[in-house]
């Protein structure tokens, strides 16, 4: 099978032929269609953060396509032809205390799929069947994949933040995370301001439901946000640690600050004496559960988001990568193809074909 490896941080991804992986105990082996491309994932890749992953391996979490065989044990009703998702969340205990609880995004035994299990930059990927999610029919596999992680960790944010058709909620950063972010803030009935320094991201936002948008390189958002009252929730899904500053600022008072993305300069710097008297809160959000992602799906089933990306080719992984870091990607998620495109998708728009 192709696949992008990681052999190194310090060079690009490599393009290679490796055997197809078998499927183990309790696991199921996915002939990969689509895998979106998440800032994760080049974090990953550049080894950016605390906890590093081991190379060689492949990224990719949010490989979505059809199983092709199963290991051996129990499978939750899965079997060859179910077209799945296979999400961050590889692989938890299932037996700690948060895992009993409903946050099995928090346990200490998780395996993360690109991370820690390969990923999804690849023709076929082998995922555990109590973590991988079924994909409902009328979502299509390019939609289902920027979903699978940009969808489910926004609509995990959204829900955090207790938003509801009182709120105004600022989303800072309008990109793959933020302009889903909006949506489901939007299916609230909140009120949403989008904050980003791109002028493509913020005329999309307006058309995605955004009723104010504001340009840092142009105005402060902060003065801007307050002008408006202040936001009651503010989810920061920016890769900078001042827009997570920025985002504090702008918060009413009792407002909540939800963290979402996670920037490679590890650091933010938040003021006690306002946060105090402001009674403010400050979250953390990570990725959503199993149960969440069925949701995420749901709502895309019933036309209720849609998901803005261009297609590529794994071929392309390393210049995919330049465009999200340098701006110039022509949607907020792209979404790599390792087979022939449908002639129709579901809900989603796809804002350019396949590049050859």
């Amino acid at each position: 099978m192709r696949a992008a490896v990681v052999r190194s941080f310090d060079q690009p991804l490599a393009i290679e032929e490796l055997p197809i992986p078998e499927p183990g105990a309790g696991q199921v082996l996915v002939r990969i269609e689509t895998c979106g491309l998440c800032h994760t994932d080049i974090h990953a890749a550049r080894g950016e953060w605390p906890v590093k992953p081991s190379p060689p391996f492949i990224p990719g979490h949010e490989g979505v396509g059809v199983i092709e065989r199963v290991g051996t044990g129990e499978m939750y009703g899965l079997e060859p032809g179910v077209r799945v998702a296979l999400p961050w969340l590889g692989y938890a205990c299932g037996v700690c205390r948060y895992c009993n609880t409903g946050r099995e995004t928090l346990c200490e035994q998780q395996l993360n799929m690109g991370y820690g299990i390969d990923g999804s930059f690849a023709e076929y990927a082998v995922g555990y069947a109590r973590h991988v999610v079924r994909v409902p029919d009328g979502v299509s596999s390019a939609d289902a994949a920027p979903l699978t992680c940009a969808g489910v960790t926004t609509y995990k944010a959204v829900k955090v933040s207790g938003a509801t058709s009182s709120s105004l909620v600022a989303v800072f950063g309008a990109g793959g995370l933020g302009h889903l972010a909006i949506q489901y803030a939007r299916i609230t009935g909140a009120s949403v301001v989008a904050v980003d320094t791109n002028p493509a991201r913020l005329q999309t936002a307006l058309e995605l439901g955004a009723e104010h948008i504001f340009n840092p390189l142009e105005e402060d958002p902060i003065a801007a946000i307050q002008g408006l009252g202040g936001a009651d929730a503010a989810i920061a899904t920016a890769v900078v640690p001042a827009a997570f500053e920025q985002a504090f600022g702008s918060l009413a008072r009792g407002g909540m600050l939800v963290c979402v993305g996670l920037p490679a300069d590890n650091h933010l710097e938040i003021p006690i004496f306002e946060t105090v008297l402001g009674g403010l809160d400050l979250r953390g959000s990570i990725v959503g559960t199993r149960h969440d992602l069925e949701k995420v799906f749901e709502l895309h089933r019933r036309g209720l988001t849609r998901v803005e990306y261009a297609e590529r080719g794994l071929d392309e992984v390393n210049a995919s990568i330049e465009q999200v870091l340098d701006g110039s990607a022509p949607a907020p998620r792209l979404v790599f193809r390792m087979e022939p495109a449908p002639d129709a998708s579901a809900n989603g728009h796809a804002v350019s074909a396949i590049a050859t």
